[in-house]
């Protein structure tokens, strides 16, 4: 048995430490009687499709298949077993000791899934093996999953040789995807590759190059994923994240990456084109209901602007160790936003961090605010997207009724994300005389505060702005004043 490992460099190495412990242990319990009866397990009737050598070396793929035959051939020579029974009952064993599904996928997750997490992945692998390709919309409140279900169908994509990637909207998230992807599959031989601006210039060509030439089974990149110069080897699928930041003509580049290509997409809440295509049929659509354990639902304010307020409802989110998002949405009057909340609250640690920093500059704004360096991150949008921080739990933000109803609603969701009570704050100028389509936008926000709204902000939004022109470029129109069930 000893030196073993060296012939399993495909497998994961909790699998290899998992294989060669049941391996000498099978020579313990059952020693020379396993090899007099050339059997040392008994076929388990939830393999009974996968009763042979062939049968099960046809159902693995790719990445694996190495580790399965070099397992085979190991276990042959330490046991003699060389009969075709024989080497059924080795491959079901391989099955079941290194390839159960439910091991490998479930290595490297720190929360316990939802029974909805549970039925979008098997629906989402369903579509996978289906001859056709899939376009499937994943619909799941803030923080409910919708990541760790994409991974899994990354998983199957990659498992199967072919080449995965991920689409998001902004650098900051594609960062977040490569560190959390990384570590998700760091135990199998997968190569995951990040493409933004993070990436210096040479560093993006070669990630290029490797992409052409099959080197990178999964990337995640922003925009530059639907550049001309990308070339895919054999890309299986694309799961294109915060589906409702991309325009129709990025949509459209995406399908012609390559028309025999799997298409998942997620969105808290899709844009009203989305989701009449889902509603209708011409999309099949997955739903995420379920909060994960100890969540709470977030507090949402609607209140005129007031420093003394704001003063308030940071200290005392400082005083009990959390963090706090000012949210403004200008990049001109950003540094003096900082400045009154420096003089409002000297006690706290301010990162500042919009679009147009520079790369290193960005990171490292975003790095000290999550490693808890800063208390108080005053930013643009670019926090909407994904942006996953448990100990930020106040959001504040400035000038709210210029705000999109699905931008309020991913922004209040980058709060409440762990098992405290988190608190969002949408403010308006003092005095201001608010719009009619603002007015309704911020009622619908603040009526929408139980779990699982996403999908009822995203019918509200259909409503409010229609649902736009399927075979043309609108993502919203029409349909304004006659509601949704007459209108379909």
């Amino acid at each position: 048995i000893s030196g073993k490992e060296k012939t399993f460099k495909t497998l994961s190495r909790k699998m290899q430490e998992k294989l060669l412990n049941s391996q000498i242990d099978i020579v313990e319990r059952v020693g020379t009687e396993a090899q007099e009866e050339k059997s040392f397990i008994k076929i388990n009737s939830s393999a009974e499709n996968l009763t042979s050598y062939e049968s099960i070396r046809g159902a693995l793929h790719g990445k694996f298949i190495e580790g399965f035959e070099k397992f085979i051939d190991d276990m042959s020579s330490t046991y003699d077993v060389i009969d075709s029974v024989g080497r059924g009952k080795q491959a079901i064993y391989f099955l079941q000791l290194c390839f159960g599904i439910s091991d490998i996928e479930n290595e490297g997750i720190r929360f316990n899934k939802t029974q909805d997490q549970l039925r979008a992945a098997e629906e989402i692998k369903e579509d996978m093996e289906k001859p056709f390709p899939m376009d499937r919309l994943l619909c799941g409140d803030v923080g409910f999953g919708k990541t760790e279900v994409a991974a899994r169908a990354l998983f199957k994509c990659v498992a199967e040789g072919k080449q995965a990637a991920v689409l998001v909207p902004t650098t900051i998230l594609a960062n977040q995807h490569y560190y959390t992807l990384k570590e998700r599959f760091e135990n199998f031989p997968f190569k995951v590759e990040m493409l933004s601006r993070f990436r210096n210039a040479s560093r993006q060509k070669e990630i290029m190059d490797e992409l052409k030439q099959g080197k990178i089974d999964l990337i995640i990149g922003t925009h530059k994923l639907l550049s001309k110069e990308l070339q895919f080897k054999d890309l299986g699928l694309l799961v294109v994240d915060e589906e409702q930041r991309f325009g129709v003509e990025h949509k459209e580049k995406i399908k012609q990456i390559k028309k025999n290509v799997d298409v998942l997409t997620l969105s808290a809440t899709p844009i009203p084109r989305t989701l009449n295509m889902s509603l209708t049929g011409i999309k099949d659509m997955s739903l995420i209901e379920e909060p994960p354990e100890e969540r709470y639902p977030v507090q949402t304010y609607v209140l005129e602007q007031d420093n003394g307020l704001i003063r308030d409802i940071i200290q005392r989110e400082i005083a009990r160790g959390g963090q706090v998002y000012v949210v403004f949405n200008r990049v001109r009057g950003i540094l003096n936003i900082a400045d009154l909340i420096q003089e409002l609250v000297p006690e706290a640690r301010i990162a500042v961090g919009h679009g147009q920093m520079n790369e290193t500059a960005l990171e490292e704004a975003m790095l000290s605010f999550i490693s808890g360096e800063s208390n108080v991150l005053i930013s643009t949008t670019i926090v909407e997207s994904g942006i996953d921080i448990p100990n930020a739990n106040t959001m504040i933000i400035m000038d709210s009724d210029r705000y999109g109803l699905s931008q309020l609603y991913q922004l209040r969701g980058r709060v409440g994300r762990s098992n405290k009570q988190a608190y969002a704050y949408l403010m308006y100028q003092k005095d201001k005389v608010l719009t009619e389509t603002a007015e309704k936008r911020l009622k619908a926000i603040r009526e929408f505060t139980e779990f699982g709204s996403g999908f009822k902000v995203a019918m509200r939004d259909l409503e409010i702005r229609g649902a736009g022109n399927m075979l043309g470029t609108e993502q919203s129109g029409h349909m304004v004043n006659i509601g949704y069930e007459l209108y379909c």
